[in-house]
């Protein structure tokens, strides 16, 4: 039988190898095409994704870990270009301090305003904002708080290096329905220290506690101290100590005395914790607790329905003397050096918006730094004068490094009653760390 081969047409395999040479031009031809519109299409993504700006944001405060991202999300919604990595830290001063050392400064950063901020501020680490526009929009008061916290003698270095976000303030949280039951205006509070050492004991007369103590806690018999000290020692006194112009006893005795007073008319068992203190206030278990602002919401997530107000603590007879101990709760600023100063300039203006400050105020019981202050708690509206009167104190112990253990010293003071005892390891520790820091 003869191959089918001599069936085929004359040239037919000629034509069906150009076919097939054909089919893989053509193939190939095709998958260079797909490849090239593959291409343009990843190119087109990777540009897109280059054009996304991501801040790194440091938080350092827990209790409003919620607020910020809420406030992040709507930023990114109005910004898709512009992403915003949270990185909320459990131990602000140290995990800033590692990221410094790193050369990993944060875009954007939140901090509490004290001596450690003040700290970091001095080594230039963070924006200056001075000769900000949108400093003339911002309580006078508050940004003065501010620039005195940068750790420097030399006054002309005490520049704005971070923004007021939130304030609070220092005094007494007050039980209107027990003043109202032992015959006390709560709408007048006592604007003298002896008109309020009277009101105490009228409390007393009346089977009310006074003073709700919680000293468990050393740290809250800080409160007092700083509440005092805001009328009795102008902020001049503390660069004074640095220069070792004064001493502890000459500006802080008066101050003791007075908390040493003070916590006489507390509960007979003074050693419970914060946490326990606020819920027996919370339960009307005492007239005042001399606690700051931040202790509000605490208070009200124990009893929603009582009756607070807030009052500057007086502390000398002179009522026209008096000024309000208040700080800035929360500071924001960006790094000096940061790759995207306008990115971070854009949330930071977001954050300092009306809208954004009224909404965290009133999630955090405290003060907008606005010239026109608000609050976003009715019970401090009676210390609202106070703010828009430039009649403002830092916290003391926000001018003294946190290694001081002043909450101990305090408690043993008040157990003691001993404040020349106070004055005096307060200066022992104070001279220490001076003997070992050069500015």
């Amino acid at each position: 039988m003869k191959s089918d081969s001599i069936f085929r047409p004359k040239g037919s395999g000629m034509l069906s190898g150009w076919s097939g040479r054909m089919k893989t031009v053509l193939g190939r031809a095709c998958a260079a095409l797909l490849a090239a519109a593959i291409g343009v299409a990843i190119s087109g993504c990777s540009s897109t994704t280059a054009q996304v700006v991501t801040l790194d944001f440091f938080q350092f405060k827990s209790e409003a870990a919620d607020q910020f991202k809420a406030m992040a999300k709507e930023f990114e919604s109005e910004n898709p270009n512009i992403r915003i990595n949270i990185n909320n830290s459990a131990s602000a001063q140290t995990d800033l301090r590692t990221r410094l050392v790193k050369n990993r400064i944060p875009d954007v950063i939140t901090f509490n305003g004290d001596i450690s901020f003040g700290m970091f501020a001095a080594s230039g680490v963070f924006h200056d904002f001075t000769d900000d526009p949108i400093v003339k929009t911002l309580n006078p008061g508050m940004v003065t708080i501010a620039k005195n916290l940068v750790q420097t003698t030399d006054t002309a270095k005490k520049r704005l290096y971070g923004l007021p976000f939130a304030g609070n303030a220092s005094g007494y949280i007050y039980n209107k329905t027990l003043w109202r039951q032992a015959g006390v205006d709560p709408d007048n509070p006592p604007q003298t220290w002896s008109e309020f050492i009277a009101m105490l004991q009228k409390f007393k007369a009346a089977g009310i506690t006074p003073v709700q103590a919680t000293t468990a806690d050393s740290w809250t018999l800080q409160a007092p101290l700083a509440s005092l000290n805001g009328t009795l020692v102008p902020e001049s006194k503390y660069t004074a100590l640095k220069k070792g112009e004064t001493t502890f006893k000459d500006i802080w005795t008066d101050a003791g005395n007075k908390v040493v007073e003070l916590m006489k008319y507390s509960q007979a068992d003074q050693g419970v914790t914060y946490q326990q203190g606020t819920q027996d206030f919370a339960n009307g278990k005492a007239a005042i607790i001399p606690l700051g602002t931040y202790a509000i919401p605490q208070i009200r997530l124990v009893n929603a329905k009582v009756d607070l107000g807030f009052a500057q603590m007086p502390a000398t007879d002179n009522a026209d003397e008096q000024i309000l101990t208040a700080g800035n709760d929360v500071m924001l600023t960006m790094g000096a050096d940061t790759k995207h100063p306008e990115e971070a300039m854009k949330f930071i203006k977001f954050l300092m918006s009306k809208p954004q400050l009224e909404a965290y105020a009133k999630a955090q019981s405290a003060f907008t730094p606005l010239k026109d202050t608000t609050v976003g708690d009715d019970a401090l509206k009676g210390v609202l004068p106070f703010f828009k009167e430039n009649r403002l104190a830092d916290f003391c112990d926000h001018y003294i490094p946190s290694s001081i253990n002043i909450g101990g010293y305090l408690q043993t003071m008040v157990s003691s009653g001993n404040v020349e005892n106070f004055t005096s390891s307060m200066q022992t520790e104070w001279d220490k760390i001076q003997a070992r820091t050069f500015e």
